[in-house]
C-alpha cells in the first residue's frame, strides 16, 4: 500500500506557491519555484542510487539534494564538515552510499574523505539546475511505499563505531502530519533551522516548512553568537533548538521582556529544559507559545510534548526541568523496570515508546535492533527502549525526566555516548584502562568530556591529535587526566563516581 511520501508536500507547495520564499541563507533567498529546478536536476543526477551521502553545510545544495534524493526514490545520509574525515568516511562506508552531494565546501573535503575508499563513490557537485517544469506534484515520487527508508541518521555507538538509525517515509510522514496539525504553520511563517543537518531535530524545520509552503531561514556563522538577532533581523515567527541555546542567549542578557515579538511558536528538544529557562524565555517571545518536545532519534524526531504553563508547569517539574509531557496521539508510552513489567505510579523507571513512529531498527545490525526494538511480556506491539529514566506522579500527571539510564550524557544538545569516546581514548592512548566523564555538569547534560587514563609518559599533544581527527569537537575531552590506576568499584568497575569526586575537589592531576 502507497501513501503520501516524505517529499509530497514540497511537491504541493512549490505547485501552489511558486512565487514565495522557500529557502533564505547567508548568499541569498530562492522561491519554491527556483528551488523546485535544484531539486530536479539532483534527482536527475542522482539517478537509481539507493542511498546518497551529502556533504553540504546549511547551502541550496544541502536542501535540494535532501529533496532530489528523495524525489530520485532514494534515502540521504547526511555528513558533517565540522567532523573529521574519517568519522564521515566510517558513515560513507557503513552506509554504502556510492553517490555524494556536495556543495563548495564539500567539494573541497571530500579528497580527505574519500581517502583509502575502495571504491570512490559518484560525486553531483554544487550548481545543479533544471527547468522548474521538470517537476510535477504528480510525479511518481509524490506517493510511496510507508516502510521505503527516507533517511539514515547515524549517531554515537558505544562500540566506536557510529550506529545508523534507519527512518522509514512512514515515520516522518507520521510525524509532520502530526506536528502540522499541532501547529498550524501556514505560507507566512519563517521558520529558524538551528540544527546541522546530522542532527535528526534539523528534520523538523525542514519538511515542516515545505509542508506549510513556508520559509526556511538558516543562520550565518555570525548568527550562531547572536541568535537572539537572527531571531529579531528575520522576524521568525516559529523558534526550534536545543534548550543550550536559549541558555546561551540568557547569559549574554538577550532574554529580555518583549525581545522576540515575531514569534508564535517557541519550541524547544534534545535535552532537558530548566524551567527558569522556560519561564524567562515565554516573557521574551510573549505572544509565542513554548513548548518542551522529547524523542530520541529512534523514535523520529520527536514523541511528546508538554506545553509550559507558567502557573501549573513550575510545580510540576522535577529538579527544576521541565516535563516531558505526554505522548502524542496514536502512540503509547510505558514505564517498566528492567523486566519490562510496568512499574505503579510515581515509582521511577525506563520509558518506552509504541506507534508509527518508531523507526525500522540499526542499519545492518540485528544484534542492536533486537536489544532496543522489543516486545514486553503481554503485549504484542514493538516498543522502542529509550533508555532514559522517567516517572509520573499519578495517573494525571505528565512524565518528568530524571535522567539516563546508562552512560550516555547529552552535551549542546548532542547524544554522545562515553563509551565511544572510551574506544577512541583506547586507541589514541594504547591504554586499556581509560574512562570518560561527562563534567562539569550542567542543567542539560555536561558542559563537555573530561578523559582519564591510567598509566604514564603518554604524549598529551598526540593523543589529542589523534582524537579531534576521530571525534566531532564536541566529544573531544576537554582534559586529560593520567592517573596511575583509575578507581574501581565493589564490582570491580570504574567508579566514575569517584572521578567526578577528584574532579570536583580539584585534586584531578
Amino acid at each position: 500500500m502507497s501513501h503520501p511520501s516524505l517529499q509530497s508536500g514540497f511537491l504541493r507547495s512549490a505547485a501552489e506557491y511558486p512565487d514565495r520564499p522557500c529557502l533564505r541563507w547567508s548568499g541569498g533567498e530562492l522561491t519554491y519555484a527556483e528551488m523546485a529546478g535544484r531539486v530536479g536536476g539532483i534527482a536527475a543526477a542522482v539517478g537509481d542510487s539507493p542511498r546518497v551521502a551529502i556533504l553540504a553545510d546549511r547551502t541550496p545544495t544541502a536542501y535540494a539534494g535532501v529533496l532530489g534524493t528523495l524525489m530520485a526514490g532514494a534515502a540521504y545520509v547526511p555528513l558533517n564538515l565540522a567532523f573529521p574525515a574519517a568519522r564521515n568516511r566510517a558513515i560513507l562506508e557503513r552506509s554504502g552510499a556510492m553517490t555524494v552531494i556536495a556543495d563548495q565546501a564539500g567539494i573541497a573535503a571530500l579528497p580527505e574523505v574519500l581517502s583509502g575508499l575502495s571504491s570512490p563513490p559518484t560525486i553531483v557537485a554544487d550548481g545543479v539546475d533544471v527547468a522548474p517544469a521538470g517537476l510535477d506534484p504528480t510525479h511518481r515520487a509524490a506517493i510511496t511505499a510507508p516502510e521505503t527508508l527516507a533517511y539514515l541518521m547515524f549517531t554515537s555507538g558505544s562500540t566506536g563505531v557510529p550506529k545508523g538509525v534507519a527512518v522509514s517515509h512512514g515515520n516522518v510522514r507520521a510525524f509532520v502530519d502530526r506536528m502540522m496539525q499541532r501547529y498550524g504553520l501556514t505560507p507566512g511563517d519563517r521558520m529558524s533551522q538551528m540544527f546541522d543537518m546530522t542532527f535528526d531535530l534539523s528534520v523538523f524545520d525542514q519538511f515542516m516548512a515545505w509542508e506549510a509552503g513556508a520559509l526556511l531561514v538558516c543562520p550565518s556563522r555570525p548568527d550562531l553568537v547572536n541568535p537572539a538577532g537572527f531571531i529579531q533581523r528575520n522576524e521568525l515567527t516559529t523558534w526550534f533548538s536545543v534548550p543550550s541555546a536559549a541558555m546561551f542567549m540568557r547569559r549574554l542578557g538577550s532574554l529580555t521582556p518583549d525581545a522576540f515579538p515575531s514569534l508564535r511558536w517557541s519550541l524547544f528538544c534534545g535535552e532537558p529544559l530548566p524551567a527558569e529557562v522556560a519561564r524567562e524565555w515565554a516573557a521574551a517571545a510573549p505572544g509565542s507559545t513554548v513548548e518542551n518536545l522529547y524523542g530520541p532519534t529512534e523514535l523520529t524526531v520527536a514523541c511528546a510534548v508538554h506545553r509550559w504553563d507558567p502557573d501549573g508547569s513550575p510545580r510540576q517539574s522535577t529538579h527544576g526541568i521541565v516535563p516531558i509531557g505526554e505522548p502524542f496521539a496514536g502512540l503509547e508510552a510505558i514505564v517498566v523496570d528492567p523486566s519490562l513489567a510496568e512499574v505503579p505510579p510515581g515509582a521511577p523507571g525506563e520509558l518506552l515508546v509504541a506507534g508509527d513512529q518508531v523507526t525500522l531498527g540499526y542499519w545492518n545490525d540485528r544484534e542492536r535492533t533486537d536489544a532496543a526494538f522489543v516486545t514486553p511480556p503481554g503485549r504484542t506491539e514493538t516498543f522502542y527502549r529509550t533508555g532514559d529514566l522517567v516517572t509520573r506522579a499519578d495517573p494525571g500527571s505528565p512524565l518528568c525526566y530524571l535522567g539516563r539510564i546508562d552512560h550516555q550524557i547529552k552535551i549542546l544538545g548532542h547524544r554522545v555516548e562515553l563509551l565511544e569516546v572510551e574506544a577512541a581514548l583506547r586507541s589514541a592512548s594504547g591504554r586499556d584502562s581509560v574512562a570518560a566523564v561527562g563534567w562539569p555538569r550542567t542543567e542539560s547534560g555536561a558542559a563537555g568530556v573530561v578523559a582519564f587514563v591510567a598509566g604514564g609518559g603518554e604524549d598529551l599533544t598526540r593523543m589529542r591529535a589523534k582524537l579531534a581527527s576521530r571525534l566531532p569537537p564536541y566529544m573531544v575531552p576537554r582534559r586529560i587526566h593520567i592517573l596511575p590506576e583509575l578507581p574501581l568499584n565493589a564490582n570491580g568497575k570504574v567508579d566514575r563516581g569517584a572521578l567526578e569526586a577528584l574532579l570536583a575537589s580539584g585534586d584531578a592531576p
